[in-house]
């Protein structure tokens, strides 16, 4: 049966065909003839997008690290698992064999146990790109421990509001991380962030700096000696088909992140199929996704789907730019990287580069390039297909979210014929539709509307963990017996879609999905802040960058505006990150508001985008004159910086 790995275009249809016609049946081959099963399913699926309820495979009985890797090591136990490329090019790169994995994470789910995680319990892992971090996910998986992933460039704010929405009962972290020439403290900000976590009872710490900690007594344990201790021995857990594998928050548009679950037997058939196909990957191929285990794009293209397949999967520590541009293409060529799989914010950065980074490199080893995170524009994908891809190896631009657990939407490389921009043709299994504003789904090709999934697939998100109704209001009510992405989308004269972007108040910053609303929470502690709008604008590297509309209590000279921009952005990267700072703040005298009290992000959009030439009727606004003047400051230079 072909349906596993698609290689022509005709076979495509022909697959897709029969998943939109046979679903149960496609994905029931699929799951029987590829992974292993201590019970097989009673009923394929079961759903109904009303309550919203999904269930895949039930009944079945399995655990997903036999099939990462107990079952590989008969035929792959000396293959490379994972290959770790260190932050520090002349420390030695790290290859962990399918058989030292197994014993690896046998061990650390062994010191799991001993520390007291059972079946269920949560486990907060918050460690940077090391060899720990997949196999602390990989050891909880073992145990049915649910392990929550929170990337190690978060705040302390933002992982204890993680930690306590799902009450885990441990978290793994490391000494501290590197980050090109920068250390970073991570144990002072696990310190900080349990101070409001009363429910964590043991902290295991692996080093990485060997810097000089504190540790609590009777809480922080150093992770080596308990791994030297333990067995080698464990028998995997077994779990139910919708058993939780983990939880991993994404940003709303309203309110606290969003702990979405995704549960075992679906999320493996799907991420393991889709790596598969999406990658073309080949046995003896290695694979390389830059992006953060503390992402989706980690969990299901670093981890689960590579291992699934018995792949070798690169784990990089560093950044793009360490010690120089070249790095990434120094380790394509060191490692013979054959799919390389990064962001457009990436390719954007290098893009701004010297080709001298890249000429004296060989890259003829590559055969897919991936893009992920965001849509890929243009001169992106033209710079990456011309001078990395040398015009030989396809680009696929991958549509997915966290809530989908896997690529959605993409070109099969030497399949489906590539377009700039485009996402292409929907994966197997995918149902997609494009929505109107009176909820009726458009028909046929050049139109363009919302997009929505009208059918499950296995790996997507069943709930919100503790809030099954938010899951509902956000995912399955704005049109009926469809899961709204958020996103809107255009299919053009063949049936290719092109993702526009959110239509929601997420801002997509770097390949991040960053909510508007906390941002503003944090900005609103400011003393001096009385309200604040954010909006996205565009960015030459980031894709888009945050632009902030704030209004002072005191508007007066007396305060220095420019001191408060440097306060503003340090309570952001406090309650956030980083990673949500504002590229642009404007204060303003007032935001333009509805008579009902809405603020009218449209036209501060329009503003940012330097887009006014059509702002609408604003003579309905509870203050019209507020739009000119804040028109006016935004192309003063002393105002923005344009």
């Amino acid at each position: 049966m072909s349906n596993y790995h698609i290689k022509h275009l005709e076979e495509y249809y022909q697959v897709y065909r029969k998943s939109v016609r046979e679903p149960e049946t496609f994905w029931e081959e699929i799951a029987i003839e590829h992974f292993m099963w201590r019970k097989k399913w009673d009923k394929v699926l079961s759903w109904n997008f009303s309550k919203p309820e999904i269930k895949w495979f039930e009944g079945a009985k399995l655990n997903i690290t036999d099939n990462c890797i107990d079952r590989h090591l008969p035929t792959r136990g000396d293959k490379t698992a994972i290959l770790f490329e260190p932050n520090d090019p002349n420390e030695p790169t790290e290859h962990i064999t399918y058989k030292q994995l197994h014993e690896r994470v046998n061990k650390f789910a062994n010191v799991l146990k001993e520390q007291g995680i059972k079946k269920g319990d949560r486990v907060c892992i918050y460690v940077p790109m090391i060899p720990e971090l997949a196999i602390s996910l990989l050891a909880c998986a073992r145990i049915g421990a649910i392990h929550s992933v929170v990337f190690a460039g978060f705040s302390s704010t933002a992982l204890a509001t993680r930690i306590n929405d799902s009450d885990c009962k441990m978290v793994i972290t490391c000494d501290g991380s590197y980050r090109g020439n920068k250390t970073i403290d991570l144990k002072g900000i696990v310190d900080n962030a349990l101070e409001d976590c009363s429910g964590v009872e043991t902290v295991l710490v692996a080093k990485r700096i060997h810097s000089d900690i504190q540790m609590k007594e009777g809480r922080d344990k150093w992770l080596q000696p308990l791994l030297d201790e333990a067995s080698t021995c464990c028998e995997a857990e077994t779990m139910d088909s919708e058993d939780p594998l983990f939880i991993l928050y994404t940003s709303g548009s309203t309110g606290k992140p969003k702990g979405m679950v995704h549960t075992t037997a679906g999320y493996m058939v799907y991420t393991a199929y889709s790596f598969k196909n999406a990658f073309q990957y080949r046995e003896n191929d290695v694979y390389w996704c830059t992006a953060d285990i503390g992402w989706i794009t980690g969990h299901s293209y670093i981890v689960y789907g590579p291992l699934a397949n018995g792949a070798t999967t690169v784990m990089f520590e560093g950044v793009p730019s360490y010690p120089d541009f070249s790095r990434f293409w120094q380790i394509v060529e060191k490692h013979k990287v054959n799919q390389f799989y990064t962001a457009p914010t990436a390719i954007r950065a290098l893009a701004k580069q010297s080709l001298d980074f890249i000429d004296n490199i060989d890259l003829s080893s590559l055969t897919v390039l991936g893009s992920v995170g965001e849509p890929i524009n243009e001169e992106a994908w033209h710079w990456y297909n011309d001078n990395i891809g040398k015009r030989k190896s396809p680009i696929i631009d991958s549509w997915w979210q966290t809530e989908t657990g896997g690529i959605m939407i993409c070109p099969i490389p030497y399949v489906t014929p590539t377009k700039p921009t485009y996402a292409t043709l929907p994966f197997p299994g995918i149902q997609p539709a494009l929505m109107d504003e009176n909820g009726e789904e458009i028909k046929g090709n050049q139109v363009d509307g919302r997009l929505c999934i009208k059918f499950p697939w296995p790996s997507m998100a069943r709930t919100i963990w503790g809030n099954h109704q938010r899951y509902k209001d956000t995912y399955f009510s704005a049109y009926k017996d469809m899961y709204f992405t958020g996103d809107g989308a255009l299919r053009d004269e063949v049936g290719y879609y092109r993702i526009t972007g959110r239509v929601d108040d997420v801002i997509i910053v770097s390949g991040h999905n960053l909510g508007t609303a906390p941002i503003e929470d944090a900005i609103n502690e400011h003393p001096a802040v009385a309200e604040s709008a954010i909006v996205g604008y565009p960015h030459d590297v980031k894709g888009n960058a945050l632009y902030g509309y704030i209004t002072l209590k005191d508007t007066g000279e007396s305060r220095n505006q420019d001191n408060v921009r440097k306060e503003i952005n340090q309570i952001i990267t406090e309650h956030i990150g980083p990673i949500a700072k504002l590229d642009k703040i404007q204060f303003t005298e007032g935001l333009p508001k509805t008579r009902s009290g809405k603020i009218m992000r449209r036209i501060l959009r329009k503003i940012a985008h330097k887009d006014t030439s059509n702002l609408g009727d604003t003579s309905t606004l509870l203050n019209p004159e507020v739009v000119q003047s804040i028109i006016d400051d935004a192309y003063n230079d002393k105002q923005t910086n344009w």
